[in-house]
This record gives C-alpha cells, sequence and structure tokens, in this order.
C-alpha cells in the first residue's frame, strides 16, 4: 500500500510538513510506502469554471495540479495537510484540491474514486475543526 501526504502550506518545511512526516513514520513502522508532495509557494490559481477539464481530461490553467492528479494513481490512499488561516485552509491548497477533485471527476480519471482519505491541520490557536471540515 502506498500513500500520498500532501503538504499544501507553502513553507516546506514548517509545522504542517512536521505533522506530515510523523505520520509518514508510523506509516512506515505499519508497513505502509508514503510520500509527501509539496505545494510549494508557486501560484495556484482558483477554478474558472470553464470547464473543458469535461473536454480535455485536464486542467486548462497549467500549474501543478494536472502533475498531481497524475502522479496520484500510483497511491491507494492520501493524507491533505494544511495550515490553518484564518479559521480555515490556507488558500493554496483550496484552489489546488477544488480543481484537482473537478479535473478527476469531470475528466473521468477516477484517481480518488474508492480510495481513503484523511486530513490533518496545523494550528497555533482555533480554527483546526474548521479546517478540518473543508478538507
Amino acid at each position: 500500500m502506498k500513500v500520498l501526504l500532501l503538504n499544501g502550506s507553502p513553507h516546506k518545511n514548517g509545522c504542517t510538513y512536521t505533522a506530515l512526516e510523523e505520520i509518514a513514520k508510523t506509516l512506515k513502522e505499519e508497513g505502509i510506502e508514503s510520500e509527501i508532495y509539496q505545494i510549494g509557494t508557486d501560484a495556484i490559481s482558483g477554478c474558472r469554471g470553464c470547464g473543458a477539464c469535461a473536454k480535455l481530461g485536464q486542467c486548462v490553467i497549467k500549474d501543478k495540479v494536472n502533475e498531481f492528479v497524475e502522479y496520484a494513481k500510483d497511491f491507494d490512499g492520501f493524507i491533505f495537510g494544511s495550515p490553518v488561516h484564518y479559521a480555515s485552509a490556507c488558500g493554496s491548497i483550496t484552489s489546488f484540491l477544488d480543481r484537482a477533485f473537478f479535473v478527476n471527476f469531470c475528466g473521468g480519471k477516477k484517481v480518488f474514486e474508492h480510495k481513503p482519505g484523511a486530513a490533518i491541520a496545523s494550528a497555533r490557536r482555533a480554527g483546526t475543526t474548521a479546517t478540518l471540515d473543508q478538507l
């Protein structure tokens, strides 16, 4: 089994990464392979609602979203991690997942279908419950 951990934080080695790294260690102890995928600091645009993904099978916006959907095919489960920004998931992971799931569904890829998923949120104070609900 292979699990893909998505780091939605712009900070490559920040608190969200540290939490995902701990999860990766635990998965390894259980004999489960895992890998952390970093969204990074590149701009992630929101969905334009153009519907091109339904026709083309991929998003017309050229960033990491199409790469991620293709890459995710080889994994059996997913864990999405985000820092809490103003009581919600950070904007980059929200836009990223909106488009990835839309491309997956409308493009007929079924990459995430029937695969388990989980979420983690890292926060200094409040907002984790709302963030987990959002993810």
